[in-house]
Order: C-alpha cells, then sequence, then structure tokens
C-alpha cells in the first residue's frame, strides 16, 4: 500500500473540496490551472490490489481512455506502487526531462476529511501512511482522502467501497481536465 497520511488540511495555500460538493471540480480545477505548466504529465500513485489505495490508478485508467496529448503513468493496467516507484521515477525522469508533474494519490486523514481532495503545490509523499520511506514526487500533488488514519488501516483500508474511490477517481480526473483547458495546452485531450 502507498496510502499516506493527510497533513494538508493544515496548510492554508492548498485548495480542498468535497469529492460531493456541487463546486469541487470547478474550485479544484481553477486552482491546478493557476499552478501548472507545460510540458506536464501525470503520475497516478497505488495499486490495484487495495480498492482503498486504487485511487491513483483508477484515475490514470480514467484519464487515459481520454487519449490525452500528455503522458500519463499509473493506471490499473500498469500501476506504479511501493515496489516498482523509485525505478519508474528514474525512468519517467530520463524520458521526459523538464516535465511538471501532477501527482496523484490516495491519503489518509481525519474522519471529518473522507472525501475531500486536496491539490497543492509540492511533492507528496506515497507510503507515509503505512510506514513506509518512498520518494516525494511532484510538482503538484492531488491527494483524496479515503479513509480515517486513527482506525485499524491494514483492515479497513481493504474494506473501502469501490463506488467511493471510483467516485473520487471520476471527480480528480475531471478536475485535471477541466484544469487543463486553456492553459497553453492546445486541446490536451
Amino acid at each position: 500500500m502507498n496510502i499516506q497520511t493527510s497533513q494538508y488540511h493544515r496548510n492554508t495555500s492548498n485548495c480542498i473540496g468535497h469529492y460531493k460538493a456541487p463546486s469541487a471540480i470547478e474550485e479544484l480545477s481553477k486552482y491546478l490551472h493557476n499552478n501548472i505548466r507545460a510540458p506536464l504529465l501525470i503520475f497516478c500513485v497505488g495499486t490495484d490490489r487495495c480498492i482503498g489505495d486504487a485511487l491513483g490508478p483508477l484515475t490514470g485508467t480514467i484519464l487515459k481512455k481520454l487519449n490525452p496529448s500528455f503522458p500519463i503513468y499509473g493506471t490499473i493496467e500498469d500501476p506504479i506502487h511501493a515496489l516498482n516507484i523509485s525505478s519508474s521515477l528514474r525512468e519517467i525522469k530520463k524520458r521526459h526531462p523538464g516535465y511538471f508533474i501532477v501527482a496523484v494519490d490516495a491519503s489518509l486523514g481525519n474522519e471529518d476529511e473522507i472525501g475531500n481532495i486536496i491539490i497543492r503545490k509540492g511533492s507528496l509523499y506515497p507510503g507515509k501512511g503505512v510506514g513506509k520511506k518512498l520518494p516525494a514526487v511532484g510538482d503538484v500533488s492531488i491527494v483524496g482522502i479515503v479513509e480515517d488514519a486513527s482506525c485499524d488501516v491494514v483492515s479497513t483500508i481493504h474494506n473501502i467501497r469501490l463506488h467511493f474511490i471510483m467516485s473520487m477517481a471520476e471527480v480528480i480526473a475531471s478536475i485535471i481536465t477541466d484544469g487543463l483547458v486553456d492553459n497553453n495546452f492546445n486541446n490536451p485531450f
């Protein structure tokens, strides 16, 4: 599992919206739009072997089906997870030097944060919520809070409903696609 623990709610430079909030896509995509640059790639972290940690790969799969003109790494078919994140990151940086990286991952947080999507400038830290030390990734990070960090992560992370994770992934994909419109990406889809 690559889930991290949310430290984002404490930082006022973040943009936070609940995935069910009517204005979330518009507000979060506007924030993303104002904080990215071309050329860019999307780097989705997680595994399809754990529903709670599948948020990144599901988002990557949804985006890839839209046939964008920018690279997307980390899908259900080809996930980026704890075992391959370092080598994937090295290969991607070699293949796309100087690219702006938008990183997507699931995160743990407080119970009242579950369902929040947080975008912030800076890297995300995969695996932090389960005690793993993995490389930080991203110039901008997008995380979805999928579970309460205070509960038994190992058992609850496997009991998260797929519908919840799929719904969040669809919202994050919409935020990314809307955030790239008219941002010097010349119709990225």
